[in-house]
């Protein structure tokens, strides 16, 4: 069968009642995570965590429909030797691999980062579509606090958000383009009417240069933020609020021919990501697809529950297949607080 086409792979992540699972924790944030719950961060117990999510049935074949994955673990094999890329095919969800090499301190005292991984990047992609990636993903995070963002700021990760996205495209891979802002940064107490006015203005920025470099915006996904305020913030805002805000900002600056939102949840509690997801879905005439892209926000119960033991595997995949449900039916606009808490 000849190899999907890039607006095909696009469709079929956001495809109704699907989004993606977010596997993709560097390092030195999955030892973190780890650590909460004391275990240890070794290359076995990584392992075993994301077979223990990745052979969870119900929640890959129903609800997910791609897993970003590390470098390591898209090379990496189940403990019976199967690869991981296998299992998730038999599930059939694409996996997908994060690109970039981290943030770094952009210069100047304004606390903005800059992501880099550009160099090389050509040569990675060709090599990770050997290994079976179909989609890639690569995060900018823009600060707020009481002299940022800066103009240079934003423009320098739209920027690098474009090279990135074009790069993906000639080798067939779609790019999932991820311009985060923070919600949980320092000071984060930022009201949800500045939240709203930078996404505006990163977004605005991001396509901008998204067309400059030529991307195809049908083979392309957009991960955002949500327009929340700070986690910090006095003032705090209703789902309805959240959701209204949201798809204004993104009606103003994404184009309809971008086939999908897979939201990430950052700053939000797992219950909070899904009510937001399921409000904007209520909200008639939307041009794209609305779904999620989470990593926290999916996993936090069955990491729980898991602690690295594996007579804890059947519990943790429930618990993580329910979190799946939830957010396939907020994806549809289904989502009812009653359902989720009865479970």
């Amino acid at each position: 069968m000849p190899p999907l086409s890039l607006e095909a792979i696009a469709n079929k992540l956001v495809e109704p009642g699907k989004g993606i699972l977010a596997a993709d924790e560097s390092e030195p944030t999955i030892a973190k995570r780890f650590a909460s719950v004391n275990i240890a961060n070794t290359e076995e117990l990584r392992r075993n965590y994301r077979e223990m999510l990745f052979r969870a049935k119900q929640a890959m074949t129903e609800y997910i429909s791609g897993a970003i994955l590390t470098e390591e673990t898209l090379k990496q094999n189940a403990a019976d030797g199967t690869a991981f890329v296998a299992l998730l095919a038999d599930a059939d969800v694409i996996p997908g691999i994060k690109v970039d090499r981290g943030t770094f301190p952009m210069p100047g005292d304004t606390g903005e980062k800059i992501t880099e991984g550009l160099d090389g990047l050509r040569q990675r992609l060709a090599g990770y579509a050997q290994l079976g990636a179909g989609f890639a993903k690569w995060r900018a995070v823009i600060t707020i606090n009481d002299v940022a963002p800066t103009r240079n700021a934003i423009r320098a990760n739209a920027h690098a958000l474009a090279r990135y996205a074009i790069l993906c495209q000639e080798a067939g891979i779609v790019p999932v383009v991820e311009p985060e802002v923070v919600g949980d940064g320092e000071p984060g107490n930022h009201t949800i009417e500045r939240c709203q006015d930078v996404t505006g203005e990163t977004l605005e920025a991001v396509f901008s240069e998204l067309r400059l470099a030529g991307v195809d915006f049908t083979g392309m996904l957009l991960k955002p933020n949500m327009v929340t305020p700070g986690v910090h913030a006095t003032q705090k805002a209703s789902i309805e609020e959240v959701a209204e805000r949201t798809v204004q900002v993104l009606r103003s600056y994404v184009p309809a021919s971008v086939p999908g939102i897979a939201f990430l949840s950052g700053g939000q509690t797992d219950e909070e990501a899904t009510a937001h997801l399921s409000a904007m879905n209520r909200i008639p005439n939307l041009p794209w697809r609305l779904t999620f892209s989470y990593g926290r926000a999916l996993q936090n119960a069955a990491l729980r529950l898991w602690l690295g033991q594996p007579d804890n595997v059947a519990k943790a995949q429930a618990a993580f297949a329910h979190r799946a449900h939830m957010n396939s039916l907020a994806s549809l606009g289904r989502w009812q607080g009653d359902i989720d808490r009865a479970a």
